[in-house]
């Protein structure tokens, strides 16, 4: 079963992020009190926990929301999901994959804080459809 291992937000971009118990989709905006919500194609951002490990392995000191992520998945191949594909996270929250990796024009923060960024080579971003709580633990379904 894939699932949410962590949700996570930050008031500024390009930070690490914190975990929290909880928190909002808002359609066409993102996680409700997080820097990167808003009218976009990046409203919210995933890694899986199998590349925070693969980070760890090198021997930096890094957790879930420290790439920056607003959700750390487990047990799903965020990297083989299609640009369209739908998500099914918790009850009712629906995402949609706009765009795989992506390009960091300048090292950011995280970057000089955990001595390397996973995140332009394996976080995916998505725009919320469908409003709804997530949290960890929850189930995420691919939906056809």
């Amino acid at each position: 079963m894939a699932k949410i291992v962590a949700v996570s937000v930050s008031g500024k971009k390009g930070t690490r992020k914190t975990n929290v118990s909880e928190a909002f989709l808002e359609v066409e905006s993102g996680l409700a009190g997080d820097a990167h919500a808003g009218s976009w194609h990046r409203q919210v951002s995933l890694l899986a926990q199998e590349s925070i490990e693969k980070m760890r392995m090198l021997g930096l000191d890094v957790k879930a929301g420290d790439f920056a992520e607003n959700i750390t998945t487990q047990g799903i191949d965020l990297l083989s999901l299609p640009i369209g594909a739908r998500l099914k996270t918790g009850d009712t929250a629906v995402l949609e994959v706009t765009q795989i990796g992506k390009t960091c024009h300048e090292r950011c923060a995280i970057y000089y804080q955990a001595g390397d960024c996973v995140m332009p080579r394996e976080g995916i971003f998505a725009r919320v459809l469908t409003a709804g709580k997530v949290s960890p633990g929850d189930e995420i379904t691919i939906l056809e």
